[in-house]
């Protein structure tokens, strides 16, 4: 009988044998720019299948947008007015509604840009890279949550 030592270190060897995979720049040098052997293989599946994610993300963000209008219907009347929590809340609702508007518009824009790389509509990789920086700069990052104090 194998002590639990010798078992692990066979279970090692036979995991390690062959990882199934081959990454780029893998094969022992260092840097980025040393280049693959071009192993690893894009499918349009997996290009499709993340941009029907990115597309649902954006139909629920939709789904809250609504809601959220919904919701804000019995203030925008003038129902709240004078209200101090009642013009808070409008304060609130309005930064919602931006950073909704903006998620979506990202996810769109992100889901375009899976699909198109997986109908091999872009020239090679390095389009695809300036394809998906694009979005970098486009739609920045928020800042952290908060709020602001405007003087209160």
């Amino acid at each position: 009988m194998a002590t639990f030592e010798q078992e692990w270190a066979q279970i090692k060897r036979e995991t390690s044998a062959d990882a199934g995979m081959s990454l780029a720049s893998a094969d022992g040098k260092s840097g980025w720019g040393q280049g693959g052997s071009g192993g690893l293989k894009s499918e349009k599946n997996a290009w499709t299948s993340a941009g029907d994610g990115v597309g649902q993300l954006a139909g629920n963000v939709k789904k809250a947008l609504t809601a959220l209008e919904k919701g804000q219907k019995g203030l925008s009347g003038g129902a709240g007015r004078g209200v101090l929590s009642a013009a808070a809340q409008q304060e609130v609702h309005q930064s919602w509604k931006h950073y909704l508007d903006e998620v979506s518009g990202r996810c769109g824009a992100l889901q375009e840009r899976l699909e198109k790389a997986g109908n091999h509509l872009y020239e090679n990789d390095q389009a695809i890279s300036k394809a998906f920086d694009e979005l970098k700069d486009r739609y920045k990052d928020t800042p952290a949550v908060g709020g602001q104090s405007r003087g209160r």
